[in-house]
């Protein structure tokens, strides 16, 4: 991505056609991306296991440098790099992978707030094994990304920049 005013640029998710868009200050699209949004579809409720809807910001950004592949848990890298062995031995484990960007909500009442609060749901997006399938709802609330795709989004993104969830 060459675009230079990295300041004015967005964050459009599509839960409908499971895309992200990274979007210039008039509307144009620098880079698409599939992705997988929550299974449970689009809602706001604490233990929902839906992705939140509305205006929402990064608010903090976790991974830099970090090997792809980095596994995550409570936002820590663990130590561990994602296989096909530790996925093995590890089934039910929700992979939290590469790179976090951590959400936050803006609108009160809808997804900032007591019993809708994006930011304390810990909704991010985020890198997913490659095995994975995107542009299709699976996840359990975050809107995850292959690893690569989160790298260069990461690479581009910055703290405060607005997420609109559709």
């Amino acid at each position: 991505m060459s675009y230079r005013n990295r300041s004015a640029c967005s964050i459009d998710v599509h839960l409908g056609n499971q895309t992200l868009a990274l979007v210039d200050e008039s509307g144009g699209v620098i880079s698409r991306y599939s992705v997988s949004t929550a299974l449970n579809g689009a809602g706001e409720q604490d233990g929902s296991g839906c992705t939140p809807r509305g205006k929402h910001y990064i608010r903090a950004m976790i991974g830099a440098g970090l090997p792809s592949n980095t596994v995550f848990r409570a936002r820590r890298p663990t130590g561990e790099v994602y296989s096909d062995e530790l996925a093995a031995s590890n089934p039910d484990r929700d992979w939290i992978l590469t790179r976090i960007l951590w959400l936050c909500g803006l609108e009160s009442g809808k997804n900032r707030g007591p019993g809708i609060d994006t930011f304390r749901r810990f909704i991010y997006i985020h890198g997913t094994p490659d095995t994975e399938p995107m542009g299709l709802a699976l996840s359990h609330g975050c809107v995850r990304m292959r690893n690569a795709d989160v790298i260069e989004l990461f690479d581009y993104a910055h703290a405060g920049m607005p997420v609109t969830i559709r």
